[in-house]
């Protein structure tokens, strides 16, 4: 059973569908009893860094996130919940992340904000998360901030004014600032690749 963590900012629909439609199967919970028997942890997000960490701590769900990820299970964030997993977010004041990631978020360099639409994806170093996928391929975006390190965990990027990491990986934290859930037949193949993960 694979978790979505429920923190009052997710979108939570259209992802439980494309994970469902992969074969995989879904609790959506912030009970971190619940949690706590999934074989790996999905964080969805929409929405402001400030918004999501702070409900993150109202759930009292940080300190059960970090311990869950030194069992070696495999956590997931998606846009907003992929920054989350940084040290800083830097929207609208700084804000402590998780820290399972280092780096910071920060505010795309750039006029056309939000970085929305499709955007082609670079695969920057190989890793199981992106097997199948080719030099064309395209994802959806929807965000306005970034994570800014030292790239090691990078697996695959898009350019849009800053070079934007799109996959993340870091052992068995990934993180996905596109959505797979929107990105057609190229999200499908990368579910398929997490599924493995999740196995």
């Amino acid at each position: 059973m694979i978790g979505i963590i429920d923190y009052g900012v997710g979108n939570i629909g259209s992802l439980t569908w494309a994970l469902k439609k992969q074969g995989l199967s879904v609790i959506v919970s912030n009970d971190i009893e619940v949690l706590k028997q999934c074989k790996g942890l999905i964080l969805p997000g929409v929405g402001a860094f400030r918004d999501g960490i702070g409900n993150i701590e109202k759930y009292n769900l940080k300190d059960f996130i970090i311990a869950f990820a030194e069992t070696g299970k495999p956590i997931v964030g998606i846009c907003l919940g992929m920054q989350l997993l940084y040290e800083i977010g830097r929207e609208n004041g700084e804000y402590q992340g998780i820290g399972l990631l280092k780096g910071s978020i920060e505010k795309i360099d750039g006029e056309r904000l939000p970085h929305m639409g499709w955007n082609e994806l670079v695969v920057k170093r190989e890793d199981p998360l992106v097997a199948g996928l080719k030099a064309s391929d395209h994802v959806y975006y929807v965000h306005s901030y970034f994570a800014l390190s030292s790239g090691e965990e990078v697996v695959a990027y898009s350019d849009y004014y800053n070079q934007i990491p799109g996959i993340v990986r870091s052992d068995n934290i990934i993180g996905f600032q596109f959505h797979p859930e929107k990105s057609g037949a190229v999200g499908e193949q990368l579910i398929r690749n997490l599924k493995e993960v999740f196995q």
